[in-house]
């Protein structure tokens, strides 16, 4: 699996504190990380929790990432930023407990994390066990036992209705501010990271005109 971490701009100066906890749990499973930045509080490219929507449902939308970690101050935005877009699930995750309910029960391939709520002595250690329940124990097997077919059930259900209500992403990009979405791939390794790993020659055509 190929993860994305995507920071916005006031939790920035957490990039690499983020990226090792993430990396030292994942890449002994197999997994791999694309850091998207922001890298730094004094990046160029200054990412708002909107503009993480964007380019985390670009990542998603084009096959460049299989999965999204990011997160805002509270978590709150950059998880409806996210599921503002087609083919996004994106979970609000605090605590390990969640970590593992929301990779179980809702199946999703993104989540919003609180990098400044609740986040003191030990918050690198939380991220850890946060990493390790999320991708250490499988995808949508439920959770508890007797609620599995329900649940998959109710996901399939949820996976239809959001085939009919949103849109599809370049008919998306095309609607909303395109000052807003050259900001949100502005990103000093974009476009070494998303041409590299991009399956969607459609979206990947889209991203080359709008660059």
């Amino acid at each position: 699996m190929k993860i994305a971490l995507i920071n916005e701009n006031s939790q920035a100066a957490k990039n690499q504190l983020i990226l090792t906890a993430l990396k030292s749990v994942v890449e002994p499973m197999g997994h791999t990380v694309d850091n998207y930045g922001m890298y730094t509080a004094d990046d160029a490219a200054q990412l708002t929790y909107v503009q993480v929507g964007i380019l985390g449902a670009i990542l998603l939308g084009s096959g460049a990432a299989d999965y999204v970690v990011t997160g805002c101050g509270t978590g709150e935005g950059a998880m409806l930023a996210m599921n503002s877009f087609p083919g996004v699930i994106c979970g609000h995750v605090e605590d390990p407990v969640d970590a593992y309910t929301f990779a179980h029960v809702n199946d999703g391939n993104a989540v919003a994390l609180p990098f400044a709520k609740g986040f003191g002595w030990g918050g690198e250690l939380n991220l850890t066990y946060i990493f390790e329940k999320l991708f250490g124990f499988g995808h949508g097997e439920g959770y508890p036992k007797e609620r599995v077919v329900p649940e998959q059930r109710n996901k399939c259900i949820l996976d239809g209705v959001r085939a009919e209500t949103l849109r599809p992403l370049t008919e998306c990009l095309d609607r909303i501010d395109q000052e807003l979405l050259r900001g949100a791939i502005a990103g000093e390794r974009f476009r070494e990271l998303f041409f590299a790993n991009c399956k969607d020659e459609k979206i990947a055509a889209y991203i080359k005109e709008l660059l």
